[in-house]
């Protein structure tokens, strides 16, 4: 039996067991509780299908049957090519039919008029796709993907083709399904009908749209305060972050390792307690506030709460990424083109403007459109320091869960966004499209950076040293608001924020008797699942996308970044409206949620992947092929290795992003599964800001303490081999390390 048989072999058990072994539907008190085990196999939610089509009556799930069959009739074909053949038509076709048959009929029939028309009226429905169904999707895929293998595809590679195939799938259910879903929800009435009315009208409401603010009015459209909110904040966090590493790389700063600490602090603070510290210092209660007021008799105002506190909170939170962004762009403008400038007897100041600055570009723009995106998708600083003045993402939020109930008008927000958001991506990719930054070439570079001009050097230190000053005010303010007891009204030092929060009882064994266990170690469970996944996905993908060429490579690529460009707010929405109903229902658990989380931060992985691996030659791929290693043992025992750095970046970024989302998370979480930002909103909307801030900083220190776990759990990459033997002359000790 050769080894692609026995592939083939083990898909079609996976088939077989997905027919008979398991329940096709969805269970409702969830798979892994087992209960549904008491109704196996008769009753109708926990019949396999061959079940559901013999005793339930439900006919139509012959075709899955039929179809496997036809595979395992395939699988005695001589010919490779006619077998290919047959097994991709079987894949691409059960694909094909589990998606119409799940979208076509509904928990009360059809769901289409032209299918009742065409068939006649059922006399039953049926449920959500279950553990039977969505592994024969899965051996579907496989199946496909193994078919086009044995007709040469990518060199007959069955593990490529397999991951290419799977990813692809991935992407299409839970990114560009729920995105279509969101479409779909916007033009359809509430028994599901076609009604553009809602569209039309909601499209056309002054309130999204009015210019009010330019003709006399009192204020503009939501759509337009939103759009020059992102604006403003993209340019100010691409300036400071700007600043930030030229302090941090071109001048004598005698604190720059202080400085890198402070910029990436606020990436480990969930996201509103940025707005909840600003609140504590500037509201109508802070310390600054009534400080003033004291002293000068100065009324407290309320300028904080509006476009300008939620503008502040953003830069705030923002300016950390867009220096990490820029400080490797800034250090790899090559210093001889520097030099060569001056030789040609410009000034320092020409130099920085018409040579060093230019060649920034790719990174103020990627900057730039980070801050832009990052400020439509917030949502946690605008509900606490917006006031009157909404934004798409809280517009979007109370049209679904206020008294409003509008799913319409959430559904034409969240196309307003998408489009802002993906018209900045293009925007950039266009700006950027044909021109060559490239620097660093195979010659050496061993020439000094220019020190910056005068007038600029004093300008960044006038902006870093104020806005570091201000950043420590306002750790300082987390730092101790989760100790005072009732800000602005008493300010004596207590715990019992952290004991209410963070309680434990010893009274006949532990017990977690905080009101914020529960979802702290949801919180960490949900996390701890969906990082390893966002790491495994997003590498492979970087792996497939350097190692691998195949039609449709750019497109690809391109669709995987996009789900980067759309905000979580967006997907959250849609996440609802494509997964609340048949045929795939996950709201309300925990796997809906470790969806987003994998899919929402995919794209830091891959692009991280992607830069890692193009540091590795081909020729260490090739020498493992040629040793007879097939591509799955190239990448455990050769590239995996040599991407630790890589690995270390997707496992930190999609953990802290995991703990500390809130956009998507918000509209996700259920009473079962509530996530620690989710819950430390309610908090904040009742008022509890000892309590939230008690919580925000508890998840600061166990980032903190999970990130170091991850860095010496994954280790750094070794480039070269110990001298352990002794006596190695240095020119055997020198060819061992050019060997390793």
């Amino acid at each position: 039996m050769t080894h692609g048989n026995r592939r083939l072999d083990m898909v079609l058990i996976l088939g077989a067991v997905a027919l008979t072994l398991l329940p096709w539907y969805r269970i409702e008190g969830g798979f892994f509780g087992f209960g549904w085990l008491a109704g196996f196999p008769l009753s109708s939610e926990a019949a396999p299908n061959l079940l559901q089509i013999a005793v339930h009556g439900r006919l139509w799930l012959a075709g899955a049957v039929l179809l496997f069959l036809i595979a395992g009739v395939a699988r005695g074909m001589a010919d490779p090519m006619r077998r290919g053949a047959v097994l991709a038509w079987v894949g691409a076709l059960g694909v094909l039919f589990l998606s119409l048959q799940g979208l076509a009929i509904s928990l009360t029939g059809w769901t289409w008029t032209i299918s009742e028309t065409l068939f006649g009226p059922l006399s039953d429905g049926q449920s959500s796709m279950g553990a039977g169904a969505v592994l024969s999707a899965v051996s579907f895929v496989l199946l496909f993907a193994f078919g086009l293998a044995e007709r040469g595809v990518m060199k007959g590679d069955a593990f490529v083709v397999s991951s290419i195939s799977l990813l692809v799938f991935l992407v299409a259910v839970f990114v560009f399904y729920p995105i279509g879903s969101m479409f779909i929800g916007a033009v359809q009435d509430f028994d599901g009908s076609f009604n553009p009315d809602n569209f039309i009208r909601n499209m056309q409401d002054p309130g999204i749209w009015s210019l009010g603010c330019l003709t006399g009015g009192t204020r503009c459209g939501v759509a337009w305060r939103t759009l020059w909110l992102a604006i403003m904040t993209g340019l100010g966090s691409t300036l400071l972050g700007l600043a930030f590493a030229l302090v941090a790389t071109r001048t004598r700063f005698p604190y720059k390792k202080g400085l890198r600490l402070l910029t990436i602090l606020p990436i480990i603070t969930p996201p509103f307690v940025i707005g909840l510290a600003l609140t504590l210092l500037f509201g109508r209660a802070g310390v600054i506030t009534q400080g003033l007021s004291d002293l000068f008799g100065i009324e407290p105002g309320r300028w904080l709460y509006g476009l300008t506190g939620i503008w502040i909170a953003q830069v705030l939170s923002f300016t950390p990424i867009s220096f990490l962004v820029l400080i490797g762009v800034v250090e790899g403008v090559s210093p001889s083109m520097e030099e060569a400038s001056q030789t040609l007897r410009a000034d320092r100041w020409r130099t920085f403007w018409r040579v060093s600055l230019p060649l920034m570009k790719p990174g103020l723009a990627n900057a730039f459109l980070i801050g832009f995106i990052e400020s439509m998708a917030d949502f946690g600083n605008p509900l606490v320091l917006g006031g009157s003045h909404g934004v798409l993402s809280t517009e979007i939020f109370f049209a679904v869960v206020g008294s409003q109930n509008d799913p319409s008008r959430a559904a034409v927000l969240a196309t307003v966004l998408l489009c802002f958001t993906l018209s900045a991506f293009l925007a950039q990719r266009l700006w950027l499209s044909g021109k060559n930054f490239a620097t660093v070439t195979g010659k050496g570079d061993s020439g000094a950076h220019i020190a910056l001009p005068r007038g600029v050097s004093i300008g960044v230190h006038a902006l870093v040293i104020p806005w570091g000053l201000f950043t420590l005010v306002i750790y300082g303010m987390i730092l101790v608001g989760g100790f005072v007891k009732t800000w602005g009204l008493d300010n004596s030092l207590t715990l019992d924020h952290y004991a209410k929060a963070f309680s434990i009882s010893f009274e006949g064994g532990i017990a977690w008797t905080g009101v914020a266990w529960n979802s702290f170690w949801t919180t960490m469970e949900i996390a701890l699942i969906s990082a390893p996944l966002t790491a495994i996905v997003g590498l492979l993908t970087a792996y497939i996308i350097v190692r691998q060429k195949f039609a449709g490579k750019n497109a690809f690529e391109f669709a995987l970044m996009m789900s980067f460009a759309i905000p979580g707010t967006v997907i959250g929405v849609s996440y609802i409206m494509a997964f609340n109903l048949p045929p795939l229902e996950m709201t309300g658990s925990a796997l809906i949620l470790i969806a987003c989380f994998v899919f929402r931060n995919m794209p830091v992985g891959v692009r991280g992947g992607i830069a890692a691996m193009s540091q590795l030659d081909k020729s260490l791929d090739e020498a493992s092929l040629t040793l007879r290693a097939n591509s799955f043992r190239t990448i455990r025992k050769v590239i995996l290795p040599l991407l630790r750095p890589a690995i270390t970046a997707a496992l930190v970024y999609s953990f802290v992003r995991a703990i500390t989302s809130i956009s998507a998370v918000i509209f996700l979480v259920s009473a079962e599964y509530n996530m620690a930002t989710s819950y430390i909103v309610g908090l904040v909307e009742n008022g509890e800001y000892g309590v939230a801030i008690a919580y925000s900083s508890m998840l600061i220190v166990v980032m903190i303490t999970v990130i170091s776990g991850f860095q010496l759990l994954v280790g750094e990459r070794r480039l070269r081999r110990e001298n352990r033997v002794a006596g190695v002359t240095p020119s055997a000790s020198s060819h061992q390390e050019k060997i390793a």
